[in-house]
């Protein structure tokens, strides 16, 4: 797949193509919702912006989207400090970033639709637990748990049981994040768009379907490939 959004492409069509793409506008005081019918020649003039930078940034979220885990598999052979390094850089941090971003998205959305569609109450609910829930997890793995199964994998650990009974808790907290997203799927219908859905309404349902799918990818590295080795 090529980068092929140019000058002539619709803000509106680039953000349905690519959600992320919505944290680039929305820096650059670009309306992606109401006013995204519009070129990108016309979103730069009307907001004196330089399109070549403009279109640098869309680049960027384009190719994070195409270098995204394709064939977590390979990990199957890297060793335990590579596969932590590697869930750090491509899970923690990312959903850190996306947890942030997509928060203002998602209260926007229940209170401005929820009179009409009060399931956006119960989304808005889960997914601020997912958020803190997935937050604080992911903090504990880097300070607590992965420093220890990195002296699980070298030999040095002094109280083996311990490490491992925490790696267990940390299964258990990715069966609770699960169950979170099942419910947040549940209760939007397998996020499925009411008629008079707006293009903010769009672009929550979209992100949290990629949240949800990127969740799934870090914990099958985790509890599938990694924690599976002292367990």
């Amino acid at each position: 797949m090529s980068f092929t959004i140019n000058a002539n492409s619709l803000v509106k069509d680039i953000v349905n193509e690519l959600p992320k793409t919505s944290d680039v506008f929305k820096k650059n005081r670009i309306d992606f919702c109401c006013g995204g019918n519009i070129s990108l020649t016309e979103a730069v003039a009307q907001n004196n912006l330089n399109l070549d930078t403009l279109l640098t940034e869309l680049q960027g979220v384009f190719e994070t989207y195409e270098n995204a885990e394709k064939d977590v598999e390979v990990w199957t052979n890297s060793d335990s400090a590579t596969i932590i390094n590697h869930v750090i850089s491509n899970y923690h941090r990312v959903s850190d970033e996306e947890l942030t971003m997509l928060s203002p998205y998602v209260t926007k959305v229940s209170r401005v639709h929820g009179e009409h569609h009060p399931e956006l109450f119960k989304v808005n609910e889960l997914f601020y637990e997912f958020k803190n829930e997935l937050l604080e997890h992911m903090a504990k793995e880097e300070a607590i748990v992965f420093p220890l199964i990195k002296q699980l994998a070298d030999g040095t650990i002094e109280n083996r049981e311990e490490a491992i009974a925490m790696i267990v808790e940390l299964e258990k907290e990715h069966d609770h994040a699960g169950e979170i997203l099942r419910k947040i799927r549940a209760v939007t219908d397998d996020f499925t768009l009411p008629h008079d859905a707006c293009g903010t309404y769009r672009l929550v349902y979209a992100r949290l379907e990629a949240l949800e799918g990127l969740t799934f990818m870090h914990v099958h590295l985790e509890n599938n490939i990694l924690f599976p080795r002292y367990i």
